[in-house]
């Protein structure tokens, strides 16, 4: 019995298949990189915006505690609200324009509190990674080497910046 010849597409069964599940890998691989290039970018960014926003209200905290001109001697802090609109005064004075979120947890700040000065400070309550571990700009130069983002504390100027507790 003869087996009749071959056809140029009868040979190739089975290539076709293969070369398209080569190609579904190695576009799998590529997005999974890309993914990971992708969350990192993210992650930068929300460690950026945690700096900014962190900064911000430490200035606002600083202006409340050390007040200046026709303000009222300094006060205890009691709900970081009042850094939008200053109830000690007769005028519109406002220490900061919004009330940030964290942007790495998306939720509120935990806040650092002194006895009889109230609200002294804020920081993240995630226990992540921070990607930055040095080149701070010089007002949270000792942000540098800490472990997690927690660690990051935005205080008044003068007060020790506290270590978190164990359950943090």
């Amino acid at each position: 019995m003869d087996r009749p010849a071959c056809t140029y597409l009868a040979c190739q069964r089975g290539v076709t298949y293969l070369a398209v599940l080569i190609i579904v890998m190695l576009m799998g691989i590529m997005l999974g990189v890309t993914g990971q290039s992708w969350q990192t970018i993210m992650q930068r960014e929300r460690e950026e915006e945690l700096l900014f926003r962190g900064s911000q209200i430490q200035e606002a905290l600083n202006r409340w505690h050390n007040p200046t001109g026709t303000q009222h001697a300094a006060t205890p802090l009691t709900d970081l609200h009042y850094l939008l609109q200053d109830p000690r005064t007769a005028g519109t004075v406002r220490h900061l324009r919004r009330l940030y979120k964290d942007p790495i947890t998306g939720h509120d700040w935990q806040l650092i509190q002194e006895p009889g000065r109230g609200i002294v400070g804020i920081n993240s309550p995630s226990a992540s990674r921070p990607l930055k571990q040095d080149n701070f700009p010089e007002p949270l130069r000792d942000f540098a080497g800490k472990q997690h983002y927690n660690e990051w504390r935005f205080v008044v100027s003068g007060v020790q910046r506290p270590q978190p507790s164990p359950g943090n």
